[in-house]
């Protein structure tokens, strides 16, 4: 890799497991081979391409996800202690797709714990309308390996065959998400299946993760996988030189410190500060993706960090001035695998995790209980000179120049850090780095 190129990758998986038993009508629609994944049944309605949706709808649906993005984050870090990473945009996707079969108070529910404050016909088109939009991002723009950038969005529902899905069911996921129902027979070889469903997911994001789904997740009572892939591969729009890397020290919440590797650069970078803490933000390639990076002052972090939350990130990002700095910082690696059901249910979403209450007949017209066992979310994340390079899953188990300026930024001390689409300020991944030695 050459060292005048930085580097990034974001990947973010997403999905969904539907467990119920192994009976049910044959589902509607038509039924085209897709070779090695599976029988693929699409609906008879094609993607809306060139959705009809208001400029407030998309700014609706990005608040909202920007809502739930820090409503999660400060979940997990309760539970979670260290460095932690996430992608709450595969997250919203993939129960955004969940909640297109949700029905009554569950459906009620799970809107207000994701913070979907548009009605279903306005919210789906807006996803829709949102994904086509990032999709487009990075035009002329580089990617990591000499290619163009990169940022696809791609999602696939996978569905044991012979069951009674509702056509209008399939035809809402093929409309505003493009995915199309490939079959597989859970019931006689659920592995099998697992083993299809990985092999796609690994394709998806260019080998980056592999093995997603472990044995035992798909059983013989799975009914329905839901899978969302975001791949982001781009280049810094500034390089940190590789001869500037050094061994440095990194002060720890405790006050004592341990040495990392160090980069540093002088460029120019969007910076805000404010009460206890201070804002640096890194573009990419084509300056519409970037990493924001919010830097508590010493003894102060634990105060800045509870503060965060959507409106906050939103209004840091919108005071961000152009200033030339010297910004240093560690590189750091950070996986993070973990259970968010609890914190699901810490918001309030307890209706969709068991029967009774847990109502998706909008899936399968209610021929037998559906409900959410559990949610899986895995992250990886690496930061270095060439830029980042991220992956997430989520799995919804159902059962059923000039002088230097004076200013320097040493994010050499805890910080919090977004990627986030600047446009539309959709947030891609949420993290903090309290040791990058750890």
């Amino acid at each position: 890799m050459r060292t005048n190129r930085l580097t990034s990758t974001l990947l973010a998986l997403t999905l969904g497991l539907a467990l119920a038993a192994c009976n049910g009508a044959t589902t509607p629609g038509p039924q085209p081979d897709d070779g090695q994944h599976g029988t693929v049944l699409r609906s008879s309605q094609q993607r809306n391409t060139s959705p009809d949706v208001p400029p407030a709808d998309l700014q609706a649906l990005v608040a909202g996800n920007t809502d739930f993005a820090f409503d999660m984050y400060h979940q997990i870090r309760q539970t979670k202690p260290g460095n932690l990473f996430f992608s709450p945009q595969s997250i919203s996707q993939a129960l955004a797709m969940t909640w297109g079969g949700a029905r009554g108070a569950n459906a009620t529910q799970m809107a207000e714990v994701l913070s979907f404050t548009l009605p279903a016909d306005r919210l789906h088109p807006a996803f829709n309308a949102l994904d086509l939009t990032l999709a487009s991002r990075g035009q002329g723009a580089q990617g990591m390996d000499g290619g163009g950038f990169r940022l696809r969005l791609v999602n696939a529902i996978w569905g044991q065959q012979g069951y009674g899905f509702l056509e209008s069911f399939l035809d809402l996921l093929a409309v505003n998400y493009d995915a199309g129902l490939r079959l597989l027979d859970f019931c006689a070889d659920p592995d099998a299946g697992r083993l299809v469903i990985n092999d796609w997911v690994e394709q998806q994001t260019e080998g980056k993760i592999k093995d997603l789904l472990e044995p035992g997740t798909v059983t013989g009572d799975t009914r329905l996988v839901l899978t969302n892939a975001i791949y982001f591969n781009a280049q810094w729009k500034e390089v940190f030189p590789t001869e500037n890397s050094v061994d440095g020290p990194f002060t720890l919440l405790d006050g004592s410190s341990v040495t990392v590797p160090t980069m540093a650069l002088y460029a120019e970078y969007g910076h805000a500060a404010g009460a206890g803490y201070q804002a640096v933000e890194l573009a990419y390639d084509g300056d519409e993706l970037a990493m924001l990076i919010v830097l508590p002052d010493a003894g102060r972090f634990a105060e800045v960090e509870t503060s965060l939350d959507g409106a906050a990130v939103s209004a840091l990002a919108a005071s961000l001035e152009q200033k030339n700095l010297t910004l240093t910082m560690p590189k750091w690696t950070v996986d993070t695998k973990l259970s968010v059901k609890e914190q699901l249910e810490g918001l309030g979403m307890t209706d969709a995790f068991a029967p009774p209450t847990a109502d998706f007949t909008g899936i399968n017209g209610g021929v037998e209980p559906l409900w959410i066992s559990d949610v899986i979310h895995q992250a990886h994340v690496l930061v270095n000179e060439y830029g980042t390079e991220a992956a997430a899953a989520t799995a919804v188990i159902m059962v059923g120049g000039a002088m230097p300026d004076p200013l320097r930024v040493d994010a050499l001390r805890p910080f919090i850090y977004v990627i986030r689409d600047r446009p539309t300020g959709t947030i891609l991944f949420v993290g903090r780095i309290l040791n990058p030695a750890a």
